[in-house]
């Protein structure tokens, strides 16, 4: 059985019966059915359709915004800016898939030769419940356009969403059976991944998770995607503009209610600016409004899950043991749901969960370094590298660092990192490998065809 609790009073608000072996065996069956027409049609068939799922995302914006912070506790505000990205990345493929996959001729030889682009089959979708609609959209749009089928297993907390998001595509046109929801534990996934008509798999989520998902595609040779955990450094150098940086880091560590792969986790101060930094972030941190999520004014809600929630107490506590200095926060309020408030450490220090992992949460770390060159070793000290970002006033010196000296996927100059349908997305080491959006992200999911004519 699957539950959808409401993270702000632990309520059950629904349970879902899992599908059995037969049932899941017999949507594969009726994806790859619709699969098999759908590679037959031409972009022009697609294009329109997949305009028109935009127009359905922009819709029922309000309702998927209710229905994230019933679920994960997503403040509706940020939900309805969600669904407004997920009508954009449906808007740029349906605009520019034809253009990404037509043919390439390459010069050889031959009287003809080009690189041809053709869809794989069915591809299943693993994904997490922090951006439970933008997650399978960066994902869906690209998949469909290139003429692929999807089947999504989403996060068991959030399986109204993955149902919502299947009925957009149905609303939209789509073919009924060209993309599903698997109403599934975990437990199943090694079993559809093995299905012989899944062709490949994308998973957005833990480390863990992403390793399992590799040992079992690897073993059955399907391709796979992973765009896993993050522990993004913001570097601040000491000609920082720290009017633009300090809100810029804080909004960062406080998207999603802190949630986000790329959000700012470790804030990286040159020794020189970092007592005015802190004073600046702690001002800035402590005016966040933490609230019931369908309350306009909320800044932060809940965490998704009260275990989570619990989790990252636990490496707060276990920081603040080892040396680290608690400024804001740092405490779980004496009331029901996943709450937890903006928290500051500093002082951190390797060793420390603050310093070393991920803290999935509304908690940031202030890491102090001795010049440039120190904070750059120490934003490259990390298992992870989905993004980083730097601060500085010279931007030839930060185009610099940012394209030569920090180890990540995606790397900002005065900016907080985030994801952009026009460029790639996803991470380097333990954060994942391939990459989502622009025109490398639906090539992922393409068989890249030579094609010789002597």
């Amino acid at each position: 059985m699957l539950q959808s609790i409401n993270p702000t009073n632990d309520e059950v608000i629904r349970e879902y019966e899992e599908l059995t072996e037969q049932e899941i065996a017999s949507v594969l069956q009726k994806s790859q059915t619709a699969f098999e027409q759908w590679r037959e049609t031409d972009f022009s068939h697609r294009a329109p359709l997949m305009k028109k799922a935009a127009e359905v995302l922009r819709d029922h914006r309000q309702e998927y915004a209710e229905l994230m912070a019933r679920e994960m506790g997503k403040p509706v505000l940020g939900g309805r800016s969600e669904v407004e990205k997920c009508a954009w990345v449906c808007e740029y493929y349906a605009e520019h898939a034809e253009s990404f996959l037509a043919d390439q001729p390459i010069e050889t030889d031959a009287s003809n030769s080009f690189v041809a682009f053709q869809p794989l089959g069915v591809v299943l979708a693993v994904m997490p419940w922090n951006f439970p609609f933008w997650q399978v959209f960066r994902f869906a749009a690209p998949g469909l356009m290139a003429g692929n089928a999807g089947v999504l297993k989403h996060a068991s907390n959030v399986t109204g969403c993955a149902l919502a998001i299947e009925e957009v595509f149905r609303e939209a046109g789509f073919p009924e059976h060209l993309f599903r929801t698997l109403k599934i534990s975990s437990s199943k996934v090694g079993r559809v991944i093995e299905h012989p008509i899944v062709k490949a798999v994308t998973l957005t989520g833990s480390v863990p998770a992403g390793k399992a998902v590799a040992q079992k595609a690897g073993s059955v040779l399907k391709k796979t995607v992973l765009e896993l955990g993050g522990s993004d450094p913001y570097v601040i150098l000491e000609d920082a503009d720290l009017d633009l940086a300090v809100p810029t880091c804080v909004n960062s560590r406080l998207i999603n209610s802190g949630q986000s792969c790329i959000a700012a986790k470790r804030f990286i101060v040159v020794d020189k600016v970092r007592e005015e930094f802190e004073q600046r972030f702690v001002d800035i941190m402590e005016q966040k409004t933490m609230g019931d999520p369908m309350d306009e004014g909320s800044d932060i809600g809940p965490q998704a899950r009260t275990d989570l929630r619990d989790e990252l107490h636990g490496q707060v506590e276990q920081s603040i043991k080892q040396g680290a200095q608690c400024l804001l926060g740092g405490k779980i309020p004496g009331q029901k749901g996943a709450w937890y408030p903006p928290t500051v450490l500093a002082n951190v220090k390797p060793g420390m969960p603050a310093y070393g992992e991920e803290l999935f949460g509304p908690v940031a770390s202030i890491i102090t370094a001795k010049d440039e060159d120190d904070a750059i070793r120490i934003a490259n000290d990390s298992r992870f590298g989905l993004g980083a970002a730097v601060f500085t006033r010279d931007a030839e010196k930060g185009t610099h660092i940012a394209a030569e000296k920090l180890q990540a996927g995606c790397c900002f100059v005065n900016s907080l990192v985030k994801s952009d349908p026009r460029l790639p997305f996803g991470g380097i080491r333990e954060s994942g490998y391939g990459r989502e959006l622009s025109h490398f992200g639906i090539k992922e999911f393409v068989n890249i065809k030579t094609v010789y004519v002597k």
